[in-house]
Formats: C-alpha cells, structure tokens, sequence
C-alpha cells in the first residue's frame, strides 16, 4: 500500500484554499466551492524537529525525571541530617585567604 500525500489547492476563480489527499500522478480537483479549476501550492517542508521522538526518548526523559527526583530527595536527606547535626558540614574547596 503507497501512502499518499496531503496536497493544497487554491482556486484560480474565488481564491478558496483548500487541502485534498491525493496520488502524485492525479490531475488537480475542481473547487469545491465554485467548480473552477485549482492549482497546486507548493508547500515549505518543515524543518526537522530538535526534539527527538518515540518510545525510547520517552522512556529516557522517565529516566532522567526519576533521577532527578532521587537527586533531590538524596539532598533533602543530607539537609536534614546537616540540621540534626548527624552530617559534618561540607568542606570548603579552594585557598582563600
């Protein structure tokens, strides 16, 4: 089975726009508004899209949500016990006099 494409069409009488799915080869439809004859508008492709897409980004992007999650909850945890004062505080990095 061949797909087949969504074309649009504008009317060269009324200027009604209009979209017909259609077969390559096959001859433009009349209006379907006045009858007149159509002419086929070429269409900008869409650019690709920076977002990738299917099951396996899906189930990534869950991934990294539940990561995320965990992180903050580990941070939490530390911020606690910090306050209990069960947790020395962080050590400080660098020379600063």
């Amino acid at each position: 089975m061949r797909a087949m494409p969504v074309y649009e069409f504008e009317c060269e009488e009324c200027g009604n726009r209009f979209e017909e799915l259609l077969s390559a080869a096959a001859e433009a439809p009349a209006c379907p508004r006045c009858g007149s004859r159509t002419q086929r508008l070429l269409s900008p492709v869409a650019p690709p899209s920076r977002q990738p897409r299917g099951a396996g980004v899906r189930s990534g992007e869950a991934r990294r949500r539940e990561g995320e999650a965990a992180r903050q909850e580990r941070l939490a945890e530390t911020k606690r016990k910090r306050a209990a004062g069960e947790v020395p505080p962080p050590r400080r990095r660098g020379g600063g006099v």
